[in-house]
Order: structure tokens, then sequence, then C-alpha cells
């Protein structure tokens, strides 16, 4: 790819990049929690057909994806549950196949009051968009079309094959993107714009989500001696689980990758559900918990050690002795990824890093996952993760940088011109 076609697609983003924005606030807008993603998958089908792709738009099956490598149970009703691709395909073969995916589903806004603008009406100020999911990763999936507008616009069109993704559950289990390679969607290489701060993934963990059901002895609070408070039972719990976590991350000084990091594995018990009545011993008491694991350890294997901790502390119990908790896998069984063997892709990369950021990319490692693992670990498809700054992902007020928007996908268009070969439109 000569100088004079790159800046061709470098002055088209620019000439697109209102309009961009545009589109991934209406995308932002959507309140696309968990089992409500259905309205931002519609309007993703809609601007793929616009484009002229072929969409296919189809309900998830669970029973067709719960013996493949990393799938994660899913509790809640996903009777509507949906993965939407549409394909590309070219007039003329000269160049490599390309899987671009993002997912549209956000984790919950909180408290609305604890936000300064409202999560759902993005708002544009300080070179920032801000709203629940403008960083994680609304603003990536638009930026990975608006790559493609680009090439559109400056008179060329991609001469191989390009699937664009839209999947759901990458917060919770990840069988989203899990189902568009039960599908058979495969491709020479797959890009991921996650919010990296312009970095490249590396390494990243892998994570387990467990639910503790402990079990109390109901008693009138006048008489708490003679009960079993289900919810301090838990808190013993969650205090050895935090042991287990130390334990884990002095494992972690072992790796190649994340020895690098002071503290990578990290324990979260994220929801607690608990008792009937203020002035009644609690009875019940559910924790939720996340634990992340590194590349290379077995699921399997620490789901052993974490219902090995459980039954010790259980043991030590006075109450749970006699009366053991209950496990429950209730999302993530994922394995960490490390990006191996992505050579080519990463070369191709590497050259659009250049021309827009100038130097050499920058490894990241990862404390959080991403969906790369499906496609490199279960299909050997090197998967590549980079993508703009921003902040407060899962937080209040999260946002995404517009420079770092507006450069990562010039970055984008780069990488795919160059990837999947281009010629005149």
């Amino acid at each position: 790819m000569n100088a004079e076609t790159q800046q061709r697609i470098l002055g088209a983003v620019d000439a697109g990049f209102e309009a961009q924005l545009a589109i991934t606030s209406d995308f932002v807008a959507i309140p696309s929690t968990r089992g409500a993603e259905g309205p931002c998958q519609d309007m993703i089908g809609d601007l793929l057909r616009e484009r002229g792709y072929e969409v296919d738009d189809w309900h998830i099956n669970v029973d067709d994806l719960k013996d493949l490598r990393g799938f994660g149970p899913i509790e809640h009703d996903f009777s509507k549950a949906r993965s939407v691709v549409g394909t590309y395909r070219p007039q003329t073969n000269g160049g490599k196949s390309l899987i671009l995916q993002g997912h549209c589903d956000v984790v919950p806004a909180g408290p609305l009051e604890l936000w300064d603008t409202p999560p759902f009406s993005p708002v544009i100020k300080d070179g920032k968009m801000f709203g629940r999911g403008a960083c994680d990763m609304k603003s990536g999936t638009i930026a990975a079309l608006s790559a493609l507008d680009a090439i559109k616009a400056a008179g060329l069109k991609p001469t191989a094959r390009i699937h664009f993704q839209s999947v759901i559950e990458e917060e919770s289990t990840g069988v989203g993107a899990l189902s568009t390679l039960q599908r058979g969607y495969r491709a020479d290489a797959c890009f991921i714009p996650e919010p990296t701060g312009g970095k490249m993934v590396r390494s990243q963990v892998g994570v387990i989500w467990f639910r503790l059901r402990v079990k109390g002895h109901p008693t009138h609070v006048a008489f708490a001696g003679s009960g079993a408070n289900a919810i301090m039972a838990a808190y013993h719990l969650i205090q050895s689980l935090q042991k287990l976590e130390v334990e884990w991350n002095e494992r972690a000084k072992a790796d190649r990758h994340f020895k690098t990091l002071n503290h990578p594995i990290n324990f979260n018990p994220g929801i607690i559900k608990g008792g009937d009545w203020a002035s009644s011993v609690p009875a019940w008491c559910d924790v939720d918990c996340r634990i992340a694991v590194l590349p290379g350890w077995s699921i399997a294997d620490h789901q052993k050690e974490i219902m090995a901790c459980v039954a010790a502390a259980a043991r030590n119990h006075r109450f749970l002795a006699n009366n053991p908790p209950e496990i429950e896998w209730s999302g993530f069984l994922s394995e960490g990824y490390e990006l191996t063997d992505a050579a080519a892709p990463e070369a191709a990369f590497g050259k659009a890093f250049n021309s827009v950021y100038g130097g050499e990319v920058e490894d990241l490692v990862f404390t959080a996952l991403t969906d790369t693992r499906f496609y490199g670990l279960n299909h050997g498809i090197p998967s590549l993760c980079f993508g703009a700054s921003g902040g407060e992902m899962h937080g209040f007020n999260e946002f995404v940088d517009l420079d770092s928007l507006r450069k990562t996908t010039k970055a984008m268009a780069l990488f795919i011109a160059d990837w999947c070969g281009v010629e005149k439109g």
C-alpha cells in the first residue's frame, strides 16, 4: 500500500469522524444490559444491511454450545439471545480474511444519582464521550465499522472476506463469541477493538465465576447466640478465599508475562444477598464471586482448589462443619489466553500503528479477559486486541477519549487495507 493510498484512507477517517460519533452516541444510548441486548443487535443488523453486507442474525441455542471449550453456564432467560454477523465477500480474492468483533452487552449502571450525567444519554465534553458502554466497548465496535466505511470512502474495496460480528455475553460467559465459531465463522485473523489504551494485549487472564450458597440457623435476634448467622458464615468463607488469592498471586510470579505485575490475580465477592428480616438471625446467604486464572492454568484444577478451600474453611466453622456450603458455577469458566503464532497479523498491524502513532506498539499484560481466547484457543485463529483509551469502565461516568478513538479507527483502517488487500472500488 503506497503513501497516497494511506493518506486517502486516513483522510476518509477524519472526514467521517463526526458521523462515526453520531452513530456511536446512538449505540451507547441503548441500555443493552444482560438479557436486553436485542435493540443493539437490531441496530447493528440495520447498519450492516445498509452497507450491503450479508447479514446472519440468529437466536443462540445453548444446547449447541454447552459441550464446547470455554462454555460458561447460563442462568437467566436466554430465549431472546442473538448473535449478528455481517459478511463482506470480495469480487477479487487477493488478501487474507478477517473477523472484526465487538460485544454490545454492558454491565449495569448502578445507582443513577452517582453519575454526573445519565448513563444512557451520551454526552460529549472535554474531548470525551461519557456513557455506559462508551468505552467498553461500543465505541470500538463502531470504530471498526467506520474503518470499513473509510476504506470505501477512499474509493477502495477489500480483496478478502470479512466477517463483522456483534456478540453478547462478553461480560459474563462469552457464549456470544462462542456461538459465532459454532456457527462456522472462521478467518485468517481476528481483531477485537476493546479499550486497551493504545496497547496490544499480549497475555490476558481467564476468569471463574462461582456462587457460595451458605446456610444458617434462624432465631430471634434476642437469642442470637443460639442461632447461626449465614451472612457472618459467608464472611468466614470469603476470608479463606482471600488467602487463596494470595497463594495464586505467589504462583503467578513464575509466569513469563504476569511476573511483571504486582497483583494480577484478583478475587472479588461482587454480589451478596441474604436474610429475610433485620431482627432475625439470617438463615441463608448467597455470594457471587469472581477470581482470575492465568494462561495455561487448568479451569478444572482451579475449580477443585476453590472447592477444597471452601470445604477446609467450613470444617473450621462451628455451624458450617455440619452444614457445608454449596458452590455453584455461575458464569465464566474461561481460560487465559496468550497471543502466539501471530507474526503475520502483528506485522501488518505494526505497520498501521507506526503510520498513525509513530514507533512500535507496546504490549499489554491484561488483568481482565476478552473474547480473543475463543478464536485463539479453540481454533488457532490469531486474535489481536487493541483499542482506544478511556476510563471508569464498570464504574460511574465511564468515558472514551475521542482523540484516541480517532487514532484507533485510523490504525484499524490501515490494518484492514494491508491485511485484506484493497483494489479500486
